[in-house]
């Protein structure tokens, strides 16, 4: 296709970016904590680190990782962590010794925690002690994992804080159930070895891979996307190509609510905005909206990135109304389809566009964006960035013209290098030509924008997050009195969609509460299905395959609502 959105790119954007400019995340890594040394890059509970105090503790942890647990380039660590200081210090440390970092749901089931790791072979997993009783009923299914650094909470707070918060936690909240793990090597013991050992550069080059982000793709079971150092370089360089007349490097401060293990949040904030020089507010439980909007106010922020259901939780909360917006100039939202109604509150209130963008694992995450120059709401995912191609695809992998709908594809320097150690699941995303299909149907028009129609695949985006429903129908298709499952998406207000799950049962006994109670022992809470229909028999095609489209018409059957 023609790049015919380039006429209606902002002022000074340009249309290629050059993803050789770093050779690597290290590189981007330690110029920005020489260049920006005493400002500050992380706060998270009242702490800040800053980029100096952060080369030094990910000098330290590095060391750590390369002397005590001997580890080496292209190895894998697993990071199970909330929005804490310790992320950022993981995550760089391990880039800083060569290791691939897989990032890893702290809401994982036991189940879904062996896959991961297991399909990974990490050998190294850093978590947090809220989620250690997981991690301990994993392990005997876990062999490759050799060792597991074990933090908590406080570990980068003052000493009486940290005391209190990890007291509070554990005892009053009851956050953290009880666990045993004999080997676990304590966070800040690592932090304080690594200080006194030695530590050798290692040589990365931006064709390593950085990060193994599992996803289900296009097609369901959980795989990791093959992200290499120049896929995210790419896709940082084109933010900033996008955003350099918006955004400076003087000092921005973002709100990260987003988690940094979802792709969104990990590429945009916590790498795009530490090349500029700019502050992660780190908000470690954004569904306690009193206590976000509460740290919100400390900072003049400049940029929050969100998925719709966080704007509009914010919106809500009449705390909200009264922030300080009079520095805001970006909000971003993506992971999910941006409402017209509150980005049109939202505008409202901050003064400040809600501007939507459009992504996927696959991608480091970004493939279009809104101009900055947009003038409200328009509905579309916006424009390609710049040295991204499109086009729309019939089924047989043929281009179509403007403003017909086919399947979206891409192709660019952020494009995944493939899915790790699954040959068959890449051949299903590319195209003979190299375009990556992205399952989702869309049209673009004379201008240049996209336009999302419907998901070609059955994948349903729960406040962001894909969940699969193979995935689920497999769990639920394990307990016993089930002869038939089918999962598909229903529309929710909070959520955008959720599971509901259709099921013939052989056990006339058999409830809906014991089906979520056993969905609750596998899966994330948010794959759990909200609503349950029992069926007398489900919808099939003359070979006997299950048509999750007729489920979706008005139910004829019995529902069961459960709300978690």
């Amino acid at each position: 296709m023609e790049k015919i959105w380039l006429k209606n790119y902002p002022p000074g954007v340009p249309a290629e970016i050059n993803p050789d400019a770093y050779h690597s995340l290290v590189e981007i890594f330690e110029k920005s904590c020489q260049f920006y040394r005493d400002r500050p890059a992380f706060y998270n509970l009242g702490v800040t680190l800053t980029f100096n105090d952060l080369d030094k503790y990910t000098r330290d942890f590095a060391a750590y990782l390369q002397q005590e647990l001997k580890l080496k380039k292209g190895d894998r660590i697993a990071i199970m962590l909330p929005n804490l200081l310790q992320y950022p210090i993981v995550m760089y440390g391990a880039f800083r010794a060569g290791l691939i970092v897989v990032n890893v749901n702290p809401l994982y089931t036991p189940f879904e925690l062996e896959h991961q790791l297991n399909d990974s072979s990490a050998e190294t997993l850093v978590t947090v002690t809220n989620f250690a009783n997981t991690v301990e009923k994993a392990l005997p299914n876990m062999p490759k994992i050799k060792h597991i650094i074990m933090s908590q909470v406080g570990d980068m707070l003052p000493p009486l804080k940290a005391y209190a918060i990890n007291f509070v936690l554990k005892y009053i909240y009851k956050k953290i159930p009880a666990w045993n793990i004999p080997q676990a090597i304590s966070f800040k013991q690592a932090l304080k070895k690594g200080n006194d050992l030695s530590f050798s550069r290692v040589e990365v080059n931006n064709q390593d891979i950085a990060f193994l982000q599992y996803t289900g793709g296009t097609t369901g079971i959980s795989k990791g996307a093959m992200l290499t150092h120049r896929n995210i370089i790419a896709n940082i360089m084109q933010a900033d190509a996008w955003f350099k007349t918006l955004l400076t490097d003087k000092g921005e401060i973002i709100i990260t609510a987003l988690p940094l293990y979802h792709i969104f949040s990990l590429t945009a904030n916590c790498l795009y905005f530490f090349k500029i020089g700019g502050l992660n507010v780190l908000i470690t439980n954004p569904r306690d909206i009193p206590a976000m909007i509460k740290e919100m106010s400390k900072f003049k922020f400049t940029a929050i990135t969100a998925v719709n259901t966080l704007f509009n939780g914010l919106l809500k909360n009449p705390q909200f109304a009264k922030l300080d917006f009079s520095a805001l100039r970006l909000a971003l939202g993506g992971g999910m389809a941006v409402q017209k109604a509150v980005a049109e509150k939202w505008e409202h209130i901050t003064r400040a566009p809600l501007l939507e963008a459009y992504g996927l694992t696959e991608t480091s995450p970004c493939v279009t964006i809104n101009p900055i120059t947009a003038k409200g709401f328009n509905g579309t995912i916006g424009l390609p960035v710049p040295s991204t191609d499109i086009c729309i695809l019939n089924d047989e992998d043929q281009e179509l013209p403007i403003n017909q709908a086919g399947e979206l594809a891409v192709k660019g320097p952020q494009v995944m290098k493939g899915y790790w150690n699954n040959p068959s699941e890449t051949a299903k995303v590319f195209t003979k030509d190299g375009w990556l299909l992205t399952g989702d149907i869309a049209t673009v028009d004379d201008k240049g924008y996209v336009r999302l129609l419907e998901r070609k695949k059955d994948m349903i985006l729960v406040s962001g997050f894909n969940v699969y429903p193979n995935e689920i129908e497999d769990v639920i298709a394990k307990l016993e009195g089930v002869r038939e499952v089918a999962v598909v998406a229903v529309q929710d207000e909070a959520s955008g969609e959720v599971p509901k799950a259709f099921v013939v049962k052989d056990d006339p006994a058999l409830t809906a509460e014991d089906i979520i109670n056993f969905c609750r022992q596998h899966l994330t809470p948010y794959k759990i299905p909200k609503q349950i229909e029992f069926a007398q028999e489900l919808p099939k095609t003359n070979v006997g395959k299950i048509l999750r489209r007729a489920l979706k018409m008005p139910s004829q059957g019995s529902i069961t609502q459960t709300n978690l």
